[in-house]
C-alpha cells in the first residue's frame, strides 16, 4: 500500500490517509482504471432510476494518491473515476471536460475513452 500523508491522532497512533482506490482491468490490450474516493468504496449510490454500486471487486485494488492515479489514468485507453476528490482533480488537469461529469446523489461521476 502506497500512502502519501499521515495524521497524528494525538493517542500516540499514526493514521495514514491514502486518498483513493485504483484498480487496473486489463482485456485484449486495452487498459482500464477504475478509481474512486477511498470512502466510497463498497457504497451504493441511489438517485431516481440510477443504482451505481462503487463495488470491491471493480474499484478495490491499490490505496494512492490522487496524483499517481492521475498518472496512471493518462496513460490508460479508459478510465471510471467515482468521488469529488478523483473527478475534481481529472478536471482540474484537462482529462474530463467539465459538462461531461454528472452527479450521482450529489457524488461527481466521469468516464474517461481515448478514441
Amino acid at each position: 500500500m502506497r500512502c502519501v500523508w499521515s495524521l497524528f491522532t494525538g493517542d500516540n497512533e499514526v493514521k495514514y490517509l491514502c486518498s483513493v482506490y485504483v484498480k487496473v482491468h486489463s482485456f485484449q490490450g486495452c487498459v482500464l482504471i477504475a478509481v474512486c474516493d477511498e470512502e466510497l468504496l463498497g457504497k451504493i449510490l441511489n438517485e431516481k432510476d440510477i443504482c451505481f454500486d462503487v463495488s470491491e471487486k471493480f474499484f478495490k485494488g491499490l490505496k494512492m494518491s490522487v496524483e499517481e492515479a492521475i498518472d496512471l489514468i493518462r496513460n490508460a485507453d479508459t478510465a471510471n473515476l467515482i468521488g469529488a476528490r478523483i473527478v475534481n482533480r481529472a478536471m482540474k488537469e484537462k482529462l474530463v471536460h467539465p459538462e461531461a461529469i454528472m452527479s450521482i446523489a450529489g457524488i461527481p461521476h466521469a468516464q474517461i475513452v481515448k478514441l
